[in-house]
């Protein structure tokens, strides 16, 4: 009975509760008087903005199903069988790696080609004066690689638009997001991510990567695309939502080690930031995906060494190497440190507001259709070139350094001195770090051992150029990241700091950008050990780890006294019901209870039913879980005869089953154990294909029974009516579950042994505050004890 949908909205409307004060015991309620008084019943929208498409948003059944034929099942298994299905567990873990290692090569290779031969035509114009004809040939080349990438997007799957980071977190916290994992987005999330960084726009692969390598987990857990699956025994052991989530769990660390070559940093930020649920097991696979990916990505980038990859250059695959820098600390070096953190914070909290007002205005453009989606991912990038193009012509040419090893000046793709327009023996610094890949800007500025390679000028309209960039590209109708937008913004101002501070310091300027961009991501994104452990691996240098953490520590705390992170916002504007880990100090003054009163009443069916009296549910609700409740039961010694008993919690998946299969029975009775292994398959239960609407049940079946009591949940998760809402989600979060039974406290005749179901929506503050208006008017009174 899963109270995620409209139809409970529908079915509840005008259904008005009042509270009063007589005949409520004083003992249920802390504060001696009624806490509020409802003004509606407990509803919610199960509608979601996902790819910017309204979609029908259900939850995920993680929660072990303990029938009798999964019981008959586990304890049939040999050794062998256990054994095949944990090699299989690591077979996948194998793969997931593999393949997300080898796709990001691929992306890599495909994106330093296309971007460096696109800027080297560029160059050519420039070297021959012929302004004017590379800014049209720059902004052209970018357009339709802009407008290749938001084709896909819009026309073949919508949801491959964005980073695809708080759909995946959704998922693992048990929203089944729809159409998150095809094969469609996968493909259109590879190429169009290539598209769409080629095209220079300031977004990252990395929040793609990770995208990329949960489809690919997915679609290997449940054996190929839908159409296609591959039909294995032990491939369909996998098939269901529990072991699912592992996989995707493996694919979320392998797409970030593929993205910054950061193999533990991949498995703490899955860890940190994505996963809700997490053991000891499921570390161990993911390591073992994170550490193939990595072994991928060095063999390549060996192979490339020797110049067989076009224009990928050495170290690629985002490598931003600082290790030959010797760091030394100072006491004084403790004040720079906590403003680099203090600014990450408020710049990180300001970049989440004034993103979310953008993505506000952008939702509205995207919903006027297709053609709008594609004229503002053009205008963006139209706008993107020009500014690339054009401002580096407002820096003054900059002598070459003669003591400086590296070439100068240089008009090849990557190269820390851009001759660009100036003459021989001189640099453009602003050229440094616009006319280039992303990935070679945050490499050039976080350049070590160069006091003077770039002037406090030309870093602030670097710094405010990528703030208006990363404001006006993240939302457009491509795939793209946020890492390297707000890298590329922090390394900005860590820089402009590390000038500043001058010879006060002993920290060198590239460090102060390292620095810079770790405090914006802590601010933004609100991550400390994943994100300290990736810039460790990222800059390969790890005397930098104390400094880090300060930094990252300062920077998440001023956060997150200003509002949620990047992550969180996205998915309140997407309407996904993700469950915060922490409750609501309110929710402790509210009981399970009192939440179960404002829905309307449980839907119970018989141990054995009548196939009509199931029919009728399963087309009257959209409820996804039926307590069973068997009336009249032969009662243990010195309790009252005729006592009703829960026997436990059944699907609606399983009932569709059941219809389909015409499991019927002509007379009201219990079925044996091997009547319904006969029908049923354990591994086949677990798979949710079907709907009522499919099923065709005739007018003397109506008049059948059906024995739900081998298909029923019979160890369903409980909680008493007096427990508060605060303690039921943490367990409902912590354990995963999509249902969770309410018993009431005390048992007597008469007494239904079910007072109602809890789901995931009947949970989330804000549905709760709409049944409940007055309830946030406890936190004043909580704050003064």
């Amino acid at each position: 009975m899963e109270a995620d949908s409209s139809q409970l909205a529908e079915a509840t409307a005008g259904h008005n509760l009042e509270v009063g004060e007589e005949g409520r015991d004083p003992e249920s309620n802390t504060l001696q008087q009624p806490l509020l008084k409802r003004n509606r019943t407990l509803s919610s929208n199960p509608l979601a903005l996902v790819g910017a498409k309204i979609s029908h948003i259900e939850s995920l059944d993680y929660e072990i199903n303990e029938n009798d034929l999964f019981k008959h099942d586990w304890r049939s298994r040999s050794k062998v069988q256990v054994l095949q299905y944990i090699f299989w567990k690591w077979t996948l873990a194998f793969l997931v790696g593999l393949l997300t290692g080898l796709v990001a090569t691929f992306i890599n290779l495909a994106v330093e080609n296309i971007a460096g031969y696109k800027i080297l035509a560029a160059v050519r114009f420039i070297e021959n004066k012929r302004y004017l004809t590379g800014l049209v040939y720059f902004t052209g080349a970018n357009l339709l690689l802009t407008l290749f990438a938001s084709v896909l997007c819009v026309c073949f799957a919508p949801t491959a638009a964005g980073p695809g980071i708080p759909e995946i977190k959704a998922y693992l916290n048990g929203v089944d997001t729809p159409n998150m994992f095809g094969v469609t987005t996968l493909i259109v999330k590879i190429f169009g991510s290539i598209g769409a960084v080629s095209a220079g726009l300031d977004l990252g692969k990395e929040g793609p990567l990770v995208h990329i390598g949960s489809c690919i987990a997915s679609l290997l857990g449940q054996g190929g695309p839908d159409n296609y699956r591959l039909k294995w025994r032990w491939l369909r052991y996998f098939n269901n939502d529990r072991d699912r989530r592992d996989i995707i769990t493996c694919g979320a660390s392998s797409g970030v080690c593929a993205a910054f070559r950061s193999p533990v940093g991949g498995v703490l930020f899955a860890l940190e930031e994505v996963a809700t649920w997490w053991r000891s097991a499921l570390l161990w696979r993911t390591f073992f995906s994170t550490a193939v990916v990595v072994v991928i990505l060095r063999t390549f980038i060996e192979i490339c060494n020797s110049g067989k990859c076009g224009l990928f250059g050495k170290g690629g695959l985002i490598m931003f190497d600082v290790s030959d820098v010797v760091v030394t600390y100072h006491v004084m070096d403790v004040i720079p440190i906590t403003i680099i953190g203090i600014l990450g914070g408020i710049l990180g909290s300001l970049y989440n507001y004034l993103l979310h007002k953008v993505l506000v205005v952008y939702n509205l453009i995207n919903q006027k259709g297709r053609i709008h989606k594609l004229l503002l991912a053009l205008t963006v990038s139209i706008f993107t070139s020009v500014c690339l193009y054009c401002l580096p012509f407002l820096a003054k040419c900059q002598p070459c350094d003669p003591s400086v090893q590296e070439i100068c000046p240089t008009n090849s793709r990557s190269g820390n001195f851009k001759q660009f327009n100036c003459p021989d023996g001189h640099y453009n610094d602003l050229a440094t770090l616009l006319f280039t890949t992303n990935d070679d800007a945050v490499r050039n500025i976080f350049s070590s051992n160069a006091l003077k390679e770039f002037q406090p000028a030309s870093l602030l309209i670097f710094f405010v150029l990528y703030c208006i960039l990363g404001l006006f590209t993240f939302g457009i109708a491509v795939p793209s990241g946020l890492f390297l937008p707000i890298i590329l913004m922090g390394s900005a101002y860590g820089r402009l700091l590390g000038i500043a501070m001058g010879s006060y310091t002993k920290i060198d300027q590239g460090l102060y950008a390292v620095l810079g961009a770790a405090s914006l991501m802590a601010g933004s994104m609100r991550m400390t050990v994943s994100l300290c452990v990736i810039f460790l691996e990222l800059t390969n240098n790890l005397l930098l780890l104390p400094i880090t953490m300060i930094v990252l520590l300062i920077s998440k705390t001023v956060g997150d006294s200003f509002n949620p992170s990047i992550y969180e916002i996205i998915l309140d504007l997407k309407g996904l019901p993700f469950l915060d880990a922490n409750p609501e100090p309110w929710m402790r003054n509210l009981t399970v209870a009192e939440l179960a009163d404002a829905k309307p009443p449980v839907v119970t069916l018989c141990g054995v039913e009548k196939v009509s009296r199931i029919v009728e549910v399963l087309e009257n609700t959209t409820h996804n879980g039926f307590p069973v409740v068997d009336e009249g039961v032969v009662a243990l010694t010195g309790l009252a005869t005729g006592a009703t008993e829960l026997h436990g919690l059944i699907l609606r998946a399983h009932l569709v089953q059941v219809l389909k299969k015409k499991w019927f029975l002509p007379e009201k009775r219990r079925t044996e154990e091997w009547e319904v292994r006969e029908k049923f398959d354990w591994v086949e239960l677990a798979e949710r294909d079907g709907t009522i609407e499919e099923v065709a049940v005739t007018r003397n079946e109506m008049e059948m029974y059906v024995d739900l009591h081998p298909l029923t949940n019979t160890t369903p998760y409980t909680v008493v009516e007096s427990m508060s809402v605060a303690k039921a989600m943490v367990l409902f979060r912590q354990v995963g579950l999509r249902h969770m039974l309410i018993l009431p406290k005390y048992q007597a005749a008469g007494v239904p042994p079910v007072v109602g179901i809890l789901t995931r929506q009947d949970l989330r503050a804000h549905n709760i505050l709409l049944a409940f208006p007055h309830v946030q008017g406890s936190k004043s009174r909580e704050k003064k004890h």
